[in-house]
């Protein structure tokens, strides 16, 4: 399966922004208005297409793949790649997730190679967490917001940032 990213527009925010998950993943449901749209198209997004060019996932970097209640409790230390990602419901669950993260993960490392990069995942989702651990990523900090629990996970070669940031 091969990947292309593309920077994001306003007719393929709008087929995200409309995308529907099955429970418990329906909490990564979005609501199509005007604040949505804004984020998707401020320059941090990017939509991913297969092979045949059909919309396939999307990932942003920065401010836009952190929990804000996160930002406000201190848990994102500068220093990070924060990153995020989201693939079309149909897509799940079908051991795609492997090569989609594959794809963003060069693509945001050939963009970013001297900075350490870091995700956050909400704890119910057991198989993203799976996922990123196989890419060697490693839990730092878990938190709660008034309506989830999140972990925070860095990759790191130079380990000594890791001590850093707990």
């Amino acid at each position: 399966m091969n990947f292309t990213s593309e920077p994001m527009t306003e007719a393929t925010a709008t087929l995200i922004l409309k995308w529907r998950y099955p429970y418990p993943y329906d909490f990564y449901n979005n609501e199509l208005n005007d604040e949505s749209m804004s984020e998707m198209l401020e320059g941090t997004y990017r939509a991913v297409r297969n092979e045949t060019g059909d919309l396939f996932g999307f990932y942003c970097i920065g401010n836009s793949a952190q929990v804000p209640a996160g930002r406000i409790m201190g848990i994102y230390p500068e220093g990070f790649i924060d990153f995020g990602l989201g693939m079309r419901p149909a897509e799940t669950g079908q051991g795609k997730g492997s090569k989609f993260f594959t794809f963003v993960h060069e693509e945001i490392v050939r963009k970013h190679p001297d900075f350490p990069l870091r995700l956050t995942a909400a704890t119910f989702n057991k198989r993203a967490i799976r996922l990123y651990e196989n890419f060697g990523f490693i839990k730092i900090k878990d938190f709660k917001t008034d309506f989830a629990a999140f972990q925070t996970m860095v990759q790191d070669k130079d380990r000594s940032r890791l001590t850093e940031s707990k």
